[in-house]
C-alpha cells in the first residue's frame, strides 16, 4: 500500500532577471521549471523471504520505482501542474504592479508586459 504526499512549486529565488534602472525596466530573464516532489509512504503486507521465495532489496526498489511512474501519469492527468502555474502567474503578476506602480516597465523574453492578463498567455 502506497500513500504519497506530492508537491509542485517553482523555486522564485531562482528566478534569473535583469534591472536596467536608466529605463526603469526589470526583465524576467529565465522562469525556472516547477519542481515536483514525490514523498512516497509505503507499507508492505504479506512479503515472505525465505528459501523458495527471496524477497531482496532490488525487489523493493523495483516496487518502489514502478510506484513513481504510476504516480507520475496521475500526476500528469491531474490539475496539479495547472494550479501550480496559475499560483505563480499570481506571483509574477505582483511583479506587474509593483512595477507599474512605480512607472517602471516589466518584461519576460525581451516582450513588454502591458498588462496583468498577458501574463496568463506566458509559455514557461
Amino acid at each position: 500500500m502506497v500513500n504519497a504526499d506530492v508537491t509542485i512549486a517553482y523555486d522564485l529565488s531562482k528566478i534569473e532577471y535583469k534591472i536596467d534602472e536608466s529605463t526603469k525596466t526589470l526583465s524576467i530573464l529565465n522562469i525556472p521549471e516547477e519542481e515536483i516532489k514525490i514523498s512516497p509512504d509505503f507499507e508492505y503486507y504479506d512479503i515472505q523471504a525465505d528459501f523458495l521465495n527471496p524477497f531482496e532489496a532490488k525487489d523493493y526498489n523495483a516496487i518502489k520505482q514502478t510506484v513513481n511512474q504510476q504516480l507520475m501519469q496521475k500526476i500528469e492527468a491531474s490539475d496539479l501542474k495547472s494550479n501550480t502555474k496559475n499560483r505563480l502567474i499570481s506571483e509574477l503578476a505582483k511583479f506587474y504592479i509593483l512595477t507599474n506602480s512605480l512607472g517602471w516597465t516589466l518584461q519576460y523574453n525581451q516582450n513588454t508586459i502591458e498588462a496583468v492578463e498577458e501574463l496568463q498567455g506566458l509559455k514557461l
